[in-house]
């Protein structure tokens, strides 16, 4: 008699007995449902950019200060530029919540309008370079050849420049202002914009949807607006929150010079110029929320930009 465990000699080593399997009735519904919701380039990018705890942080202070930058003034009691010499270098207390500088001003008065000057120059030169760097860039990278030489021969030369000596040399010229400061920071910063939207252009323009574009007759400018750029726009978003706090830090650092906004207007370069003298008497609030400001903010521009760089990018989508 045979044990269990032998094979039964009658079957073929590959025939595999009906009871070993039990058949489930197709269900037409499940099988046409969706388990993970489609959802668009942007809505993933920000999925992803929502789960960066530190870009995050990042975004959220700066809401907080361009909100304290336009409202911050109002909940104050004290003007700008309302001195009081009696009370001069009083330390943070209920009545002046960041103390009182040289001249007795509301040094939390001041923060916020300086805060308001840093923010506008930024955003401003951030968005003249982006204008700029994207026509110059879109040009180059579409037409290609000879033209694109030409162009990048010129943006070779404007980056061989010193950047901070063209800054210099032009406030002296023009004269310290909010406007010079701008066009300064204006004249060579869209260099970089430049390069990253020719590169990009470069790579998308030989796509299949570019070549039907040219198919069809479209013209230049209408496939740049509606094809190109559409499809550069992460890198150009991601070198723009790195161009803003390049722009607030040369603004304070040029103010810090005396080459910028000029006393009595409240910047944070000329309350940390205005302030060297009482850091060594001890008087260290008048010092220190420029500097926190100024610090906090480039590092939130900056860690908003590595998050921004990281959800914006195609091969990381999931």
């Amino acid at each position: 008699m045979k044990s269990a465990n032998e094979h039964d000699v009658t079957r073929s080593p590959t025939e595999v007995p009906d009871d070993w399997f039990t058949w489930k009735e197709k269900d037409k519904q499940a099988s046409e449902s969706v388990f993970r919701p489609s959802l668009s380039y942007w809505e993933d990018a920000w999925k992803r950019l929502v789960k960066n705890k530190l870009a995050m942080a990042g975004l959220l202070f700066l809401v907080l200060l361009i909100f304290m930058a336009v409202f911050g003034p109002v909940l104050s009691p004290h003007q700008v530029n309302e001195q009081d010499l009696p009370n001069q270098y009083q330390p943070p207390s209920a009545e002046h919540w960041f103390g009182t500088d040289n001249s007795g001003r509301d040094v939390f008065t001041r923060t916020w309008f300086g805060a308001r000057i840093s923010l506008f120059v930024g955003f401003m030169a951030a968005l003249i370079d982006v204008t700029v760097g994207i026509i110059y860039g879109g040009i180059a990278g579409y037409k290609g050849g000879r033209t694109d030489g030409m162009m990048m021969r010129i943006i070779e030369i404007l980056y061989g420049l010193p950047y901070l000596l063209v800054v210099i040399l032009l406030l002296v010229v023009l004269g310290p202002s909010l406007a010079t400061i701008i066009i300064a920071l204006s004249v060579t910063g869209w260099v970089g914009m430049a390069r990253i939207v020719r590169g990009q252009v470069l790579q998308i323009k030989n796509y299949e949807f570019v070549l039907a574009s040219k198919s069809f007759g479209t013209k230049t400018p209408r496939i740049i607006r509606k094809n190109l750029l559409p499809n550069t726009m992460g890198p150009i978003i991601v070198q723009m929150t790195l161009t803003v706090p390049t722009a607030i830090f040369a603004e304070a650092f040029l103010s810090f010079l005396g080459l910028g906004i000029q006393s009595p207007y409240a910047s944070w370069g000329v309350m940390a110029n205005d302030s060297l003298g009482a850091i060594l008497s001890g008087n260290w609030w008048t010092l220190f929320f420029p500097a926190f400001f100024i610090s906090f903010t480039m590092f939130a521009f900056n860690v908003l930009g590595d998050g921004l760089q990281d959800a914006l990018d195609p091969k990381l989508r999931k």
